[in-house]
């Protein structure tokens, strides 16, 4: 008996967020596959709850956790947070590892982000500093 191997290739497409204008086609620039996927994680990442208007769970408790004392506990938690947020709002990413690093001499938190698409072997690398703005 042959055996098939089929292999669904899926493609993501997002708006750019900046709504800037293709010269050509004078349309919305958009972001496709792996770009449209770190676009979105880094949107979830810093959007606070109740920003999104009639959908006020989807966000992250990062802006309150970045006016706690900076350690390695706020860190940890600070992981979690990340890791909750990317499950359950980016079905299109699963997380592989995350750091984040206490930073107090800057205020804020050094965090490195490692995830897999899905369908894609190669891992993505995200780093951030995340602090307060106000």
């Amino acid at each position: 008996m042959a055996q098939v191997d089929i292999q669904s290739s899926r493609s993501f497409k997002d708006l750019d967020l900046n709504f800037t204008i293709h010269p050509v086609r004078k349309d919305i620039n958009t972001h496709k596959n792996e770009y449209a996927i770190i676009n979105s994680v880094k949107n979830l990442i810093l959007t606070n709850h109740y920003e999104r208007p009639f959908r006020p769970q989807i966000g992250s408790s990062i802006r309150r956790l970045l006016f706690e004392n900076i350690d390695t506990i706020i860190a940890a938690q600070l992981e979690r947070a990340v890791v909750e947020t990317i499950e359950n709002f980016e079905p299109r990413a699963q997380v592989n590892q995350i750091n984040a690093i206490a930073d107090p001499d800057n205020n804020g938190y050094k965090l490195r982000l490692e995830f897999f698409v899905i369908n894609s072997v190669d891992p993505i690398t995200i780093n951030f500093f995340l602090e307060r703005i106000r």
